[in-house]
Formats: C-alpha cells, sequence, structure tokens
C-alpha cells in the first residue's frame, strides 16, 4: 500500500487540454499554379483543403480576383465541386453583377437560363479561331465566363491568347495601318448559311433592326428577298479601359473568308460573290486586307495560344479585351455554357 501510495504522488498533474480552432487565412485557403512555368495564362485556382465553398470565397475575395485577372488576364477555378449552372450564374453575379444578354449574334448559341447561352453550337469536327467577344460591336463585355458541364471525350479545348501579346508580336506597320485606316465588317443575313437577322437582332420587324442599327453605327442595306447586308466599320487596336494596355482587338482575321477551313472557304466562294459572303473583312475604307497581313496576324495568334483540357465543375474567367478565345474540334458529348457581364462602350474608350 506504501509503495502504491508513492507511486500516485509521484505523478505529474497535467494541464487541462483546452481545443483550439485553427483559422486559416484566406490566401491558405486556395493554392495558385499555372500549367506551364513559361505560360502565365490562365492562373489556376484550386482548393487548399476539402470543403471549400466557391461562392462565399470569392465573396470575401473580390479585391484579389480583380488585381490577378488585369495581371494574367484569365483565371481557371478548379476542384470547387460547383454545382450546376445555377452555382455558375451566381458566381457571375458575386464577381461582376448583371449578365449581360447575347446581342448582335454571329454565331449560333441556344438558351439555357437566364443569360446564361451554350458554347458556339458549331460542328465538333470544326475550330473556331480565336477572337474576343463582340469585338465588332460599339458595346461588348468585359468579362466573358465558361463552365463545363461536360467534357469532351477528346478534344474540346479552348483555346485561349493573350491580345496584349499578339498586339506585341504584329508588326508596328501593319499596327499603324490598322489603327489608322479600322476594320470594316460586311455581312449578309437571309442567304441560306449562317444566322437569318431575326435570330442576329432578336426582332421580326425591319424597323426595329433599322432602329437599333442606326443608334449602333451599322450601315444598313436590304436586298432581294427580305435579306440583309450591313457594314459597319470598328477600331483594330484600343487601350484596356482600366491597364490602359495596348490591345490587338477586332474581329479582322476572324471573320475573313481566308481564316475558314478550306472545304468550308471553298463551298461558300463558289455558293456566294464576295459582297454577298456570310460575312467577310476590309479595312476601313472598304479596300481589301492583304493576304501576308492575315497571315501575320494569324501567326501572331497561333503563337500566343495556350490550351488546355476542362475538367468538370471547371469555371474560367476571362478579361474579354484582355484574352482573345477559340474552340478545338472534339469527340464525344461536350457541354460549355457561357455568361458575359460588364458592358464597355467602344465611345467612352479612347481609341488608337
Amino acid at each position: 500500500m506504501k509503495n502504491s501510495e508513492t507511486y500516485n504522488t509521484g505523478i505529474k498533474k497535467l494541464p487541462t487540454i483546452k481545443r483550439q480552432t485553427i483559422s486559416l487565412s484566406q490566401e491558405q485557403l486556395i493554392k495558385t499554379e499555372f500549367f506551364q512555368s513559361e505560360k502565365t495564362l490562365p492562373l489556376i485556382i484550386k482548393p487548399n483543403v476539402e470543403g471549400i465553398n466557391l461562392l462565399a470565397w470569392i465573396r470575401s475575395n473580390q479585391s484579389l480576383i480583380e488585381t490577378e485577372l488585369l495581371k494574367y488576364g484569365g483565371i481557371l477555378f478548379r476542384n470547387f465541386n460547383v454545382n450546376g449552372v445555377g452555382e455558375f450564374e451566381q458566381f457571375i453575379e458575386i464577381v461582376s453583377g448583371n449578365l449581360l444578354e447575347y446581342k448582335e449574334r454571329s454565331s449560333p448559341r441556344s438558351h439555357v437560363s437566364g443569360n446564361i447561352y451554350t458554347s458556339t453550337d458549331y460542328p465538333a469536327n470544326q475550330s473556331i479561331f480565336l477572337h474576343n467577344e463582340n469585338s465588332y460591336q460599339q458595346t461588348w463585355p468585359l468579362k466573358i465566363f465558361f463552365f463545363c458541364v461536360t467534357a469532351a471525350q477528346q478534344g474540346g479545348e479552348t483555346p485561349i491568347a493573350d491580345v496584349r501579346k499578339v498586339y506585341q508580336r504584329i508588326s508596328p506597320q501593319v499596327r499603324e495601318k490598322f489603327s489608322q485606316r479600322q476594320v470594316m465588317y460586311v455581312r449578309n443575313f437571309g442567304k441560306g448559311f449562317g444566322l437569318p437577322w431575326q435570330t442576329v437582332f432578336q426582332t421580326n420587324d425591319p424597323l426595329q433592326v433599322e432602329e437599333y442599327c442606326r443608334k449602333n453605327d451599322i450601315e444598313v442595306e436590304w436586298t432581294e428577298n427580305n435579306c440583309l447586308r450591313t457594314r459597319q466599320i470598328r477600331q483594330a487596336v484600343t487601350k484596356h479601359p482600366k491597364t490602359g494596355e495596348m490591345l490587338w482587338f477586332n474581329h479582322a482575321a476572324f471573320f475573313h473568308i481566308s481564316t475558314l477551313e478550306p472545304i468550308m472557304r471553298d463551298s461558300l466562294l463558289a455558293e456566294f460573290s464576295e459582297s454577298d459572303l456570310p460575312q467577310n473583312t476590309y479595312y476601313g475604307d472598304g479596300s481589301p486586307i492583304e493576304s501576308t497581313v492575315l497571315d501575320e496576324i494569324r501567326s501572331a495568334y497561333q503563337q500566343e495560344t495556350v490550351m488546355f483540357l476542362w475538367q468538370q465543375g471547371d469555371i474560367l474567367m476571362l478579361d474579354n479585351m484582355l484574352v482573345a478565345h477559340g474552340r478545338a474540334p472534339f469527340v464525344g458529348d461536350r457541354k460549355i455554357v457561357v455568361g458575359m457581364s460588364t458592358p464597355v462602350k467602344n465611345s467612352e474608350l479612347n481609341n488608337c
């Protein structure tokens, strides 16, 4: 008994253990990386711990997101378990407010919900050349968002390119020529190829079309069989409204007949005269753009192109003035939906 008492009295009394809540900083909740060390587009943001609610995180980090977007041009949010199109729409509203309607359309899209649309509904075996969304309009979205509902079995990437760097790759002589002469877009609707004018302008009333065009500096010409031809002169280069950086911002190569894949291009040229092509581009004075110049422009885009495979649940956020996007051919089901926000008016910019 004595030994037992001695043993008990020799035990050191341990202090009471209290649970401590470990609070991670906002920076510790996520991690950032790139697909390639030499390519910093896009910035990839991933959760660093399980269970992070993306919507809650972006509410607390909007200033960080805006800063990183202006720096890199695009941000890919990956592995956040985004819960469908509804949560994607909420994401856009939190980051940049109300979504924009798709107006003055140039490609077929299907409505999903609200102002969320499918990405361009072109056949899976066709590629889509890089472009900044709606740069041919007088008002365009500053931000564009993509959400991967279903990733393609093969291919289906959304190529992206920083148009600050595209601008730098294009020779000063070509940049100056476009800066001075601008770009003319000629489009024909109702000739059996491409979107009808009723879809493009979202009305069946020619008077409403004419009123919209008058307000947006678009020349209107009604041709036979209720067909419509429009001409509009727009900027080729401009400055970013927030950073002041020079940008190659236009659809000059995208809409030009020579950019189409050979089979499609030859088919259209066999069917239509040049003036009746669904779409084509010229210098702002109506003169043709030289083939060597178009080759140089396309090469500049290609040299800056970055591609990555989609994963289900990915959200890609782009500054639409800093980064162009396109689409690669694919195999299997693919569903990428799109939302746009933050309108920018051409008239409010100091174009060069």
